[in-house]
């Protein structure tokens, strides 16, 4: 029996209604809204550069929002991938220039694994504070993220400085060094690497007993500590997935965009992640969509600021607005649809009490 995807029109309207505004918004300002537009499109996906960008912005927006997905599912608010995000990167980094003389099938997985590592020991720390001693993780980890930045500043600066005019590491040897795709852009393979992590991931938590109960965790905590399943462990088990997943999207950055670190290079880069989960209602299928629309329009907006003028901060705008407004998408339903939706929900209510 074949299923067909229906989409909801308020689903349409709630997607639709940011960019309306932003086009008022350039009106409003003296500029045209459709020639803007096209050179957002144009921007984003036309030309292996602008493409590329756009692929190359992707690939860790999609693994953090992943990253942060994984701990939703057991309820657990993880805003400390930015922190993960950071150290995985210098850890990986670390070992691409320290360690030498190696093939390059040996020196990448050694600085992938490093930088997983790093980032699963860190995210450990406020998952370990939450599922043992009840420790807020939000106020946990986003403390921990400063710890994680200002360390990582200091490596770039000082121990690890490449002694240049721009703050940076030194840069990686040549046999830890991903394959680029899409020249001259700087999207590489860790674009696929990153698809196979979600894909497992994915697999994990649909298809294995880990995956149910990390889910059971999330649903239903009192049933599944009653049927012996450790609840604490499960949250510590998923910050420390959430953890390594942002240290290999840091990996990849460090390796495969960069080839070194830089100061500042992530730009809240996790925080657009956690912004394109919230948008997909922590939903692993729409993940890849959403965070594939934040990428194209962070791309698309520097081509449409350089040749319409329009400041880029515009369309910065327009993605905590799809959040607002995705999640009040039921105002934008039809009212007698509304008004069937209310009227099975009171009969489900009636039926229970009697």
């Amino acid at each position: 029996m074949k299923r067909s995807i229906k989409i909801k029109p308020g689903f349409l309207l709630a997607l639709l209604f940011p960019f309306v505004i932003g086009a008022v918004v350039m009106l409003a300002l003296g500029y045209e809204p459709l020639d803007a537009y096209r050179e957002l499109l144009k921007g984003a996906f036309v030309g292996n550069f602008n493409l590329g960008t756009t692929l190359e912005k992707f690939c860790p927006i999609f693994l953090t929002a992943l990253a942060y997905c994984v701990t939703s599912k057991v309820r657990y608010f993880n805003m400390g991938v930015e922190g993960c995000f950071y150290l995985g990167a210098l850890c990986s980094a670390g070992a691409g220039f320290l360690i030498q003389g190696l093939p390059w099938y040996v020196h990448i997985p050694v600085c992938f694994l490093c930088g997983v590592l790093a980032g699963a020991l860190w995210a450990a720390i406020p998952g370990a504070l939450r599922a043992y001693w009840n420790v807020n993780e939000l106020c946990s980890a986003l403390l921990l993220n400063y710890v994680a930045i200002h360390f990582a500043n200091y490596m770039i600066a000082g121990p690890w400085s490449a002694k240049g005019a721009s703050s940076q590491t030194v840069p990686i040897q040549e046999s830890a060094a991903l394959l680029r795709i899409m020249k001259p852009s700087r999207a590489n393979v860790g674009l696929f690497m990153a698809v196979f992590l979600y894909a497992a991931v994915f697999w994990m938590f649909r298809r294995t007993k880990i995956g149910y109960r990390l889910r059971s965790t999330g649903s239903n905590p009192y049933f599944t500590d009653y049927i012996g399943v450790d609840t604490k462990r499960m949250v510590l088990l998923a910050a420390v997935l959430s953890g390594a997943i942002g240290g290999f999207a840091g990996a990849i950055q460090s390796l495969g965009v960069y080839g070194t670190i830089i100061d500042g290079f992530s730009n809240n880069t996790a925080f657009d992640g956690m912004l394109a989960s919230l948008i997909a209602s922590n939903s692993f299928a729409q993940l890849p969509a959403y965070s594939f629309l934040i990428a194209a329009l962070k791309t698309g907006a520097l081509g449409m600021e350089r040749f319409t003028g329009v400041p880029k901060a515009l369309i910065d705008t327009l993605i905590p607005m799809l959040i607002l407004l995705l999640s009040m998408e039921g105002l934008f339903e039809p009212r007698s649809g509304r008004g069937r939706a209310r009227k099975k929900l009171d009969g489900k209510r009636k039926e229970a009490l009697r």
